[in-house]
């Protein structure tokens, strides 16, 4: 029997038990639907809470700052201390340089005086932070966009702002684009005067537009604005006279840095190798080692579902298939006697097996991804009510052939054992057992 002989036998078959072939197929598509729509919650459950523990920003950052940590900060966020050095350029580029690290983002805080638009209680004036970064390179630093979108890079005219803004001006939270497109106004201080011991400020003034609210961890500070903006800040401050113990001069060109590792695993020695050039740190990736853990668990589980959905289709494949042998002895007995081997009953029958799977695996595949989407959908409704960041349904195409060819695959290791009994059953029996 040749293989188109085989593939024909075995469509004819597949179509001829319309109903009991219908049911078997239902059977491997809601195991292999389960199976798809699993994987790509899981998938994306894992980025998203990674992510959002991270705040937005890539799993493999560290924070740098310049100055020596606090004895209190020590507890709270797990600054490594060391000695109080300058992050000039040549320092960040020596970072920059140590192995396994594959990005290095400045960041640069600010003072400012804050004029939002006029709210029913008359103007208020908000003494805040601006924090400056790099947006030309958004992936790399701890900032996850909630409404709206980041400023342009190098532009002034433009600024974020984080949900603390919102509670300031008592704004609702649940609903950040509300500040989207409004004004405000930016004055960054500069000491100019001392005279008997009264000090005068002036300020460099920039009318800037809300383009998006975030959350953010790159530095203390209720604006998020393009890093060019604070550096004219901090040229503006050098021109003062200082304040003292209360406004000193800036000597530091950057406030921090966020440094990018190759890998979550080299977080560590990345860490250890900036802390021994003097620089206090802080990375995330104990708390995210152990959310890992907790998603694991919750991975386990589910693919325990999963598989106990395969192991009752791939029951319902052999049963379907047992009951076909029995119906089919005549037939079976027949093509032995016109000179069929025991291998062309074999590959008749695994092929039929194989259509069965395929069938049930692509409409698994495609309903799977489907409650995958809706899931989604239902997910992103309720994030934006509360005011965070929706979610993208991610579908690797991994996933996909896995849907397909693991159902086809199933559906053969299920039928291999009728498709061995048909093989093996004499020719004489078969007939006179019909």
């Amino acid at each position: 029997m040749r293989w188109r002989d085989a593939f024909t036998l075995a469509l004819e078959s597949v179509t001829r038990r319309f109903g009991r072939t219908a049911l078997t197929v239902l059977a491997v598509m809601l195991a292999s639907a389960l199976l798809v729509a699993l994987a790509t919650i899981v998938i994306t459950a894992n980025s998203r809470v990674i992510r959002q523990v991270s705040k937005g920003g890539p799993i493999t950052g560290i924070r740098v700052l310049a100055a020596q940590a606090q004895p209190g900060q020590l507890e709270s966020d797990d600054f490594r201390p060391g000695r109080p050095v300058d992050l000039t350029i040549p320092a960040v580029e020596e970072i920059r340089s140590l192995p396994d690290v594959a990005e290095v983002a400045p960041v640069l805080v600010a003072d400012t005086l804050a004029v939002p638009p006029e709210t029913p209680d008359g103007p208020e004036r908000i003494f805040e932070r601006m924090v400056g970064v790099d947006l030309r390179r958004p992936e790399n630093l701890p900032v996850t966009v909630l409404a709206g979108r980041l400023p342009a890079p190098g532009l002034s005219s433009e600024v974020a702002v984080t949900l603390g803004y919102l509670d300031r001006l008592h704004l609702d939270a649940d609903r950040p684009d509300a500040v989207i497109g409004a004004f405000v106004d930016l004055a960054s201080p500069q000491v100019y005067r001392q005279v008997n011991g009264e000090i005068d400020y002036r300020g460099r003034w920039v009318h800037a537009q809300i383009v998006g609210v975030v959350a953010q961890d790159a530095g203390a500070g209720q604006f998020l604005v393009p890093i060019e903006q604070t550096q004219a800040d901090r040229e503006w401050a050098l021109r003062g006279i200082g304040d003292g113990d209360r406004q000193p001069l800036p000597t530091s060109e950057f406030t921090g840095l966020v440094v990018v590792a190759s890998s979550l695993d080299r977080v560590g020695p990345v860490r250890a190798a900036i802390t021994a050039l003097g620089f206090a740190t802080s990375a995330p990736e104990q708390l995210i080692s152990n959310v890992q853990r907790y998603l694991r668990v919750v991975d386990i589980v589910l693919g325990a579902i999963a598989l106990i959905a395969l192991v009752i289709a791939s029951l319902g494949i052999a049963n379907a298939m047992l009951a076909a042998v029995r119906e089919r002895r005549r037939e079976i007995g027949v093509l032995k006697a016109i000179g069929a081997r025991d291998r062309d009953v074999l590959r008749a029958f695994l092929l039929e097996s194989a259509f069965v799977g395929a069938i049930g695996g692509v409409l698994g595949t495609a309903l799977g991804t489907a409650v995958a989407g809706s899931v989604g959908l239902v997910v992103n409704a309720y994030l934006t009510q509360q005011g965070l960041e929706g979610v993208r349904i991610i579908v690797p195409w991994a996933v996909l052939l896995a849907g397909v060819g693991g159902a086809t695959l199933l559906a053969i290791a299920a039928g291999t054992a009728p498709a061995l009994r048909a093989a093996r059953l004499p020719a004489r029996e078969a007939v006179g057992g019909a």
